[in-house]
């Protein structure tokens, strides 16, 4: 006997329908991959934030440099250890890097400021060291990752 296609066959309307015990392997393979896809997110979003913040604590450290090498002793504002430099600590260079960094979305407050003048002096010819450490804050804290105590070193030379 033929059939007639028309009526087709008797699973043809129940075929997008799941066996009554396939229903919670369903349920449970979404739930795995919603989490897996969300976890997944916010560790790209995370890895995403530490290498902005790395970036801007580098811009910040090359900000100081420049803010030293510009403020020598031929500038009637000195920064540097120098005599007659009424800045021998640096604390205009750091205030400088910390007002630099400050704009980004990030907690400054933790974030160290170590500006050097390898040579001693900060005259002309002499170089300028700053060197940032920061010890990043993640924004999604799962506990699982140690979390990476960021350090960026900067130098450069004072000008004529």
């Amino acid at each position: 006997m033929r059939r007639n296609p028309e009526h087709g066959s008797r699973a043809s309307g129940h075929a997008a329908r799941l066996a009554p015990d396939e229903g919670g392997n369903a349920l449970l393979e979404f739930s795995l991959s919603v989490w897996t896809l969300l976890l997944m997110t916010f560790l790209i979003f995370e890895f995403c934030m530490m290498v902005y913040t790395y970036s801007v604590l580098g811009d910040a450290a090359r900000e100081g440099v420049r803010y030293a090498i510009v403020h020598g002793t031929d500038n009637s504002s000195c920064s540097g250890p120098s005599s007659g430099c009424g800045d021998t600590s640096g604390s205009n260079v750091t205030a400088v890097v910390n007002s630099y960094a400050a704009v980004s979305f990030h907690d400054t407050s933790g974030m160290t400021v170590t500006p050097s003048w390898p040579d001693g002096t900060s005259t002309p010819a002499s170089r300028v060291v700053v060197t940032i450490t920061y010890p990043y804050i993640p924004y999604l804290d799962l506990g699982v990752f140690n979390v990476p105590t960021m350090t960026v070193v900067a130098e450069g030379r004072i000008v004529y």
